[in-house]
């Protein structure tokens, strides 16, 4: 878990210093093992998440996927259950659609990090940019666990 958190914090200091990297240059690494990580998270992002192909998740989810985010139930069927409520099969885009500056891959840990803008609560009317991430954890090819920054709803 130090591990992580040392690729959380590396993560955002790159990513307070990527906005308007190209995607595909952030799917690149020397390590053949964790490109292919990069291109899983990444591919689950754009097709499933974002392209609401809830279909798909077998070929990126562990049936026993672990879900650390206190509103999604863990499992696979968890998450199809979850999102099905609301997902619904848009075209796949090219890249991923949210503000995404930066990927970083260590071993079997991804994390993507994206920059939000939020409403100001002490200045009505402006706006502030921060980022939030989301850490996945790869085993077998497949994505078996997810931690973000959610929080109960």
């Amino acid at each position: 878990m130090k591990k992580a958190l040392l690729l959380l914090s590396f993560t955002l200091l790159l990513a307070f210093n990527s906005f308007g990297q190209d995607q595909k240059a952030m799917l690149y690494s020397k390590d053949p093992k964790l490109a292919k990580n990069k291109k899983l998270v990444y591919d689950f992002w754009r097709e499933v998440l974002e392209g609401g192909h809830l279909d798909l998740a077998s070929k990126y989810l562990l049936p026993t996927y672990i879900q650390h985010n206190p509103n999604v139930p863990t499992g696979r069927q968890g998450f199809i259950d979850f999102f099905s409520k609301f997902a619904k099969p848009l075209p796949i885009s090219a890249t991923i659609k949210a503000n995404l500056i930066s990927i970083v891959a260590e071993g079997d840990w991804v994390v993507l990090s994206f920059r939000e803008e939020h409403p100001d609560p002490k200045a009505p009317g402006k706006k502030y940019t921060t980022a939030s991430f989301e850490m996945l954890r790869v085993e077998d090819g497949k994505i078996a666990e997810h931690w973000d920054n959610a929080l109960k709803e």
